[in-house]
């Protein structure tokens, strides 16, 4: 039943919620998987082998941006930053994910009368 629990996200969630998350404020990406996890409440839980390709996507996209900084332990780490064509994105796909949310709601709801 565990795995049964366990579903992936659909296309293009990880994505939305990276650069929704990015547009609070930029992070590396240690810290981008701690926030949504701890903002879904451990719900979701990002690994490091569907984030980083995420991440690298919205680079190659221009989505995000990215520079190397030094973090508060002291070490080497990739800040990820929102870009304007990234806020712009992420206003579209929000707006798409609305919609078939509400379809969906509405099929649901159907079932109970």
């Amino acid at each position: 039943m565990k795995d049964r629990e366990r579903r992936d996200l659909f296309p293009g969630a990880l994505e939305m919620m990276v650069l929704r998350t990015l547009k609070r404020q930029p992070l590396h990406g240690y810290a981008l998987a701690q926030h949504i996890k701890r903002t879904s409440k451990d719900l979701l839980q990002i690994e490091e082998g569907s984030l980083y390709p995420a991440l690298q996507r919205l680079l190659k996209a221009e989505l995000v941006k990215a520079e190397w900084s030094i973090s508060s332990t002291n070490r080497r780490v990739r800040i990820y930053k929102l870009t304007a064509k990234g806020a712009k994105h992420l206003e579209q796909e929000v707006s798409r994910f609305e919609k078939m949310l509400e379809g969906i709601t509405r099929v649901l709801a159907s079932g109970e009368s």
